[in-house]
């Protein structure tokens, strides 16, 4: 009797789990994620308060990098374009941090057990690298754009202006900010409900 409880119990609890890290059916409409995740809307609007990031800007951010994949990872590295290497960065989780700001983010803030693949580490993750941006390169919390060649060339890599010889980068930012300004838009409507 104990062990067909035990097994139902684990059951559940797989199926919640899984249910949880899946991405959500429609991550074009800010209403919609937050509706299927409200635990979601709690993280965003923790980082809000903690780091004063805009919950459309974090969120704009995740779904460009891993389209809320929470195990995703680059592609791999191939040798002669057959024989397996690696990935090519060590890029992870929601937030498609590589390891080494992933470390510092944590020594930083003195956190043992966040892990890249739980939405709520990965939301205040962003939230720290824009507080970062902002008082490293002056970005405004608000510029979705220049937040995200932030993200995506490291500061220094932005001080610098790497991305200007990257075309694509800079179309890529753009839709950032698009995506930005509609899940904006999006949540003015539904936040009053949340």
């Amino acid at each position: 009797m104990m062990n067909k409880k035990y097994i139902a119990l684990l059951s559940v609890l797989f199926l919640v789990s899984c249910a949880s890290t899946t991405p959500p059916r429609s991550p074009e409409n800010m209403c919609d994620i937050l509706d299927e995740k409200p635990d979601w809307g709690i993280a965003l609007e923790k980082t809000r308060d903690k780091w004063g990031a805009p919950p459309q800007i974090v969120l704009s951010i995740l779904y460009q990098e891993s389209s809320f994949k929470h195990d995703a990872k680059p592609p791999k590295d191939y040798f002669l374009g057959i024989i397996p290497m690696g990935r090519v960065s060590s890029a992870y989780g929601y937030p498609q941090a590589k390891d080494e700001v992933w470390g510092d983010y944590k020594k930083e803030n003195q956190l043992s057990f966040v892990s890249r693949d739980n939405f709520a580490d990965a939301v205040d993750f962003v939230g720290w690298y824009m507080h970062k941006s902002q008082s490293v390169n002056g970005i405004s919390k608000w510029d979705a754009y220049h937040q995200y060649l932030n993200y995506h060339e490291g500061w220094g890599g932005y001080s610098r202006g790497t991305y200007h010889s990257k075309g694509w980068l800079l179309n890529v930012a753009k839709k950032v900010q698009q995506r930005a300004e509609q899940y904006g838009a999006q949540y003015m409507s539904c936040r009053v409900s949340l």
